[in-house]
């Protein structure tokens, strides 16, 4: 083997096999196997344990070696095989942990284990990872559903203050007239008025433990559309016992920061309560985000999800609203529901701004789905 292969084998197998593998380490080699020592054998001695004062240095020493997405990988290693909650509940420690989605979830399941004292490092983590995900997703969620709604508010006899200028000069490009260098609008487009929002979205969400990145996903989504006039947003999440958070939709961070991930699950009384939230259920679009597991009455839960069908709200449900899918789900349940003509199926966070768009327009979201090769 070539000096880089070797390299790259002593590496990852350690220094157990520094006699087998003849390579001199350089400053940085070495320091690089450390922090993988420290890791991946941790039972040795000097390893990382989760008391030990050296973790905070070995944070920040995998953020000089390895880019972000490895370093991101490693902590989650760290936190999974060592169990190092001192991680996320130490504020010098937070400081030096490289903000992801995943870390968030992290410390929404330790909740109200935080520390006080470590509470504003937390909420500044979370607000980090917020930023960034509301700067990628709020453009498009809004074009896409403003953009939707405002073809189904579209009318040809609007009053002034509701002419959709843009559109109307396009459709009247034709009547351009050189001679007076203008255009004259023969059809004249326009929204309709907007005195109350178009269409009501209800988004009820499991918090159990498994579903940590899909609530992530869905509090930014529901604030983005919470700042919508035309669409009247309610956010409900629930385990055994239910909670509103619609008045939190105006601050995402202070919406995540009090969600407690973990618990059990009761869809039912989920559903019951979202039941009540319906008004006009011929403009209600109802997204339950759950792997469909009932920890209650799963009898009464589907009575319920068949009679908000019957009553007129688009029901639609997402195993998981995340990358990662939804490997585990209950599918007996996700067969009933399919019955009623709910779609089930798992749906990443760069789609979702076009589901919520077909869904508002009342278009068929199984050819949805199938135009963007999701399986139902």
């Amino acid at each position: 083997m070539d000096d880089n292969a070797v390299k790259r084998w002593r590496l990852v197998l350690g220094k157990e096999t520094q006699d087998e593998l003849e390579y001199t380490l350089t400053r940085e080699e070495a320091g690089i196997d450390r922090t993988l020592e420290a890791l991946y054998n941790s039972e040795r001695k000097g390893g990382l344990g989760a008391s030990s004062p050296n973790v905070s240095r070995w944070l920040g020493d995998i953020r000089e070696y390895f880019p972000t997405s490895v370093v991101k990988v490693m902590q989650q290693d760290a936190l999974k095989r060592l169990k190092l909650t001192s991680m996320l509940t130490e504020p010098e420690m937070l400081e030096t942990i490289v903000p992801d989605i995943q870390l968030v979830a992290n410390l929404m399941t330790l909740g109200k284990l935080i520390p006080e004292k470590t509470k504003a490092t937390a909420r500044e983590v979370i607000r980090k990872v917020v930023d960034q995900l509301m700067q990628k997703l709020a453009g498009p969620t809004q074009q896409a559903i403003t953009g939707s709604l405002n073809r189904a508010a579209r009318n040809t006899r609007p009053r002034h203050n509701e002419i959709n200028w843009p559109e109307t000069i396009r459709k009247n490009l034709k009547h351009y007239q050189p001679d007076y260098q203008t255009i004259i609008p023969e059809v004249k487009i326009g929204y309709g008025r907007k005195r109350k929002a178009l269409k009501d979205v209800v988004l009820c969400i499991d918090q159990s433990g498994s579903m940590g990145t899909s609530v992530i996903y869905s509090g930014i989504f529901g604030s983005v559309m919470a700042s919508m006039p035309a669409v009247a947003t309610k956010m409900v999440v629930f385990d055994t016992s239910v909670a509103d958070l619609t008045e939190e939709l105006n601050d995402p961070v202070d919406l995540l920061f009090g969600v407690q991930l973990g618990g059990g699950t009761d869809i039912h009384k989920a559903l019951s309560y979202c039941q009540q939230l319906v008004t006009r259920p011929l403009d209600t679009v109802l997204v339950l985000i759950s792997d469909l597991y009932e920890g209650g009455n799963e009898i009464e839960m589907r009575k319920k999800v068949a009679q908000l069908v019957d009553s007129g709200v688009q029901v639609i449900t997402l195993l998981a609203l995340n990358n990662e899918g939804a490997p585990f789900y209950d599918h007996k349940n996700a067969e009933f529901f399919a019955s009623l003509g709910v779609p089930v199926f798992a749906c990443t966070p760069d789609q979702f701004p076009d589901l919520m768009a077909a869904a508002l327009s009342k278009q068929d979201i199984a050819a949805w789905a199938g135009s963007n090769d999701i399986k139902l």
